[in-house]
């Protein structure tokens, strides 16, 4: 189901977002200041572009650095690509098929905001996956 999910998700949205991110990336590792900005955006295209199945956690070393980092990420390329989560998200959630990978698009805006400090990890159990439907009655 994840395949499937996966398959339908880069033929709506993903391809698209990841590209966004992309170009962010090559336009933040044009500075060398700016070049853990530019990786970022670089595995944030690669978990956009096919993200079911993984989720995203804060590292518990993450520190300062990281924060700071992430207010500067706000100010030079954040908001750009939450904008772009959130009007995919709308044009997602104007069909039927498309409103689980609007939602989907709605969960990663927070990403979009601060991506430095967090990791991208295997969902190791069902239960842990964010894009998932809720579970429906036991049987």
């Amino acid at each position: 189901m994840r395949t499937l999910g996966n398959v339908l998700w880069f033929i709506l949205a993903g391809w698209w977002l990841a590209l966004v991110y992309v170009i962010a990336g090559i336009i933040a590792c044009i500075l060398i200041i700016t070049i853990p900005f530019g990786i970022a955006s670089f595995r944030l295209a690669a978990y956009v572009v096919w993200p079911f199945g993984r989720r995203t956690e804060f590292r518990r070393d993450a520190g300062v650095l990281s924060l700071i980092g992430n207010i500067l990420w706000i100010l030079l390329l954040g908001w750009e690509l939450a904008i772009a989560h959130l009007v995919a998200g709308l044009l997602l959630c104007l069909t039927i098929v498309g409103i689980p990978f609007g939602i989907a698009c709605w969960k990663m805006v927070p990403l979009a905001f601060l991506p430095l400090g967090q990791r991208i990890v295997p969902i190791r159990h069902p239960s842990e996956d964010p894009f998932a439907a809720a579970p429906g009655p036991r049987r």
